[in-house]
Formats: structure tokens, C-alpha cells, sequence
């Protein structure tokens, strides 16, 4: 099996701090239906305050040649079409060409290279209209420890601008990693634990060296996930700034889904900065 991509390194205690947490948006309702056919649909919109942002997405595939083409149209006017080809070349290899055009404003040009064997994931990113920019990732794994890095290179102005260094282990009831980014002046540390087959708990501590700001050097996030039943669970997050998110999450039938969350700040209570958020998403 192949060791797992970079960014999806630190992933266990990213998703536990970071995912299903339905505040980010006042409301949001994603779609998902996949026709006799097997052509998938994908609807999406949220609220952003004053208006609502939502796209459209399609995709096709054909399991016998690895071949899926997407296209999608947003509220935005972005136009995107994504073409990928899976395992066709050799086993373990997987090319995309990504366009996204905005009619008489913007386009872009990127094509993505995957490829993954026993012990290594390596991932290529080109951005083929800006500079160009070439983006790269690599990991390394054996019996659960993964390492690798990540750089971005500016082949016009032949410059390297930006790497980072990361480190993981993931066990069966608990994962930790440690990332070094933003050439390497920002550290991120995180912990995940399944306590048990219904609570799961995480933190992350994230270090800036470059910072200048006042206060504690290290902001420091810890999160919980209890699954009430098969059909629902509740969320806890709580940061050393004081930020308190909680979310619950219920399955109203098969393929249905309502998520609802909240942030506040515990140190300024009285304040109007709370944020409520609902989510509902379909599946078919």
C-alpha cells in the first residue's frame, strides 16, 4: 500500500480540529446525485453574508480506461473542466489538465501528475500560464511513518520560494505529525486519539518563529468528537484565544444529512461576535 500523500500527513488532527465545524457559513446545502448512467452531479451553495456563492459540477468516468472528464460553472463565472487519466500509462500513475476561464477576465492552464508505489507518493503541480510556477510534494512510508517535503519553484525567475518539512506516524487508535512550513519558520505539531469507538480527541499547536505579535507564542487548539449513535455525533473545540466552536450533526435519512454549529468568544461574551451556521447535505 502506498504511504499516504503530504498533505494528508497531518490529516487525523487537521479533521478533528478543523472539519464539521457548519459555523463558517450561515447556511449551506451541498447536493450529490449520480445518474443510471453513472454521470455524477454535484450542487453547491452557502451564504456569505450578503450574497450566496454556488457552483455546479458534473463529472463522468470510465472505470475501463481510467478516464473522467469534470466540468463545473460557479456563481463567480468560472468555467472549469478537469481531465484525468488514471493507471492507463503504468500502474500507480495518474495525470490531470485542470483549466478554469473566466470569459474576457481570467484563465488558467494547470496539468497535476500523481504517483504512488509501495514506498513512495510523489505529487507535481504546474501552473502553466503564471511564471510558470511548479509545484511539488514527495513522501516517504514504511510500517506507519511517513516523511517528505514540499517545495514551489518559479521557473521564470528561476527562484524557489517557498518548502516545507513534515514528519508522521499514524497508528490504528492514534496519529501524530509534525509540519514545517513557510520555509521552515512556521511549526505545527498535532495529536489525534480514538479513546474509543465513540470519542475521539485531537490537538494542534502551531508556533510562528517569524511572528512579532504580542501574547502567546504558540496558538494551541483541542477538539473532541463523540458519536452519540450511528446516526449522529456532537463536536467540541475550544482555542487558547478563547474561541469556542461546537457542532452536532444528525442523519436524517439515508444520504441526508443536518449539521448545526456555533462559535463564540468565551472572553468576550457579551460581545455581538458569535456566529451560528447550518448545514444540509444530500446524497443519492
Amino acid at each position: 500500500m502506498a504511504p499516504i500523500a503530504f498533505s494528508d500527513i497531518a490529516k487525523p488532527s487537521n479533521d478533528i480540529v478543523s472539519k464539521d465545524f457548519f459555523h463558517q457559513a450561515p447556511f449551506s446545502v451541498d447536493v450529490k446525485t449520480t445518474a443510471p448512467n453513472g454521470v455524477q452531479f454535484t450542487t453547491k451553495a452557502k451564504s456569505t453574508g450578503d450574497n450566496v456563492a454556488a457552483s455546479l459540477e458534473s463529472k463522468y468516468s470510465d472505470k475501463s480506461t481510467g478516464l473522467a472528464l469534470t466540468q463545473g460553472w460557479d456563481t463567480k463565472n468560472v468555467l472549469s473542466t478537469k481531465l484525468e487519466l488514471a493507471d492507463a500509462i503504468t500502474p500507480g500513475l495518474k495525470t490531470e489538465l485542470v483549466s478554469a476561464l473566466v470569459p474576457g477576465v481570467s484563465k488558467s492552464v494547470k496539468f497535476n501528475t500523481y504517483f504512488a508505489t509501495d514506498s513512495i507518493n510523489a505529487r507535481a503541480f504546474v501552473d502553466l500560464l503564471k511564471g510558470p510556477v511548479f509545484n511539488a510534494d514527495l513522501t516517504f512510508g514504511q510500517d506507519g511513518l511517513t516523511t517528505g517535503g514540499a517545495l514551489t519553484y518559479d521557473v521564470k525567475s528561476a527562484k524557489l520560494s517557498s518548502y516545507t518539512a513534515a514528519i508522521g506516524y499514524k497508528a490504528s487508535a492514534y496519529a501524530v505529525a509534525l509540519v514545517a512550513s513557510n520555509n521552515l519558520s512556521v511549526f505545527t505539531a498535532g495529536y489525534y486519539h480514538r479513546v474509543c469507538p465513540q470519542l475521539e480527541v485531537g490537538t494542534k499547536a502551531t508556533y510562528d518563529s517569524k511572528s512579532t505579535a504580542s501574547g502567546n507564542p504558540v496558538a494551541v487548539e483541542l477538539a473532541s468528537k463523540y458519536q452519540l449513535d450511528p446516526t449522529a455525533f456532537v463536536k467540541a473545540k475550544i482555542a487558547d484565544s478563547g474561541l469556542v466552536s461546537l457542532a452536532y450533526q444528525q442523519d436524517l435519512n439515508k444520504g441526508v444529512k443536518l449539521g448545526f454549529g456555533t462559535a463564540f468568544d468565551a472572553l468576550k461574551f457579551g460581545e455581538a461576535a458569535h456566529k451560528l451556521g447550518v448545514s444540509l447535505s444530500f446524497s443519492a
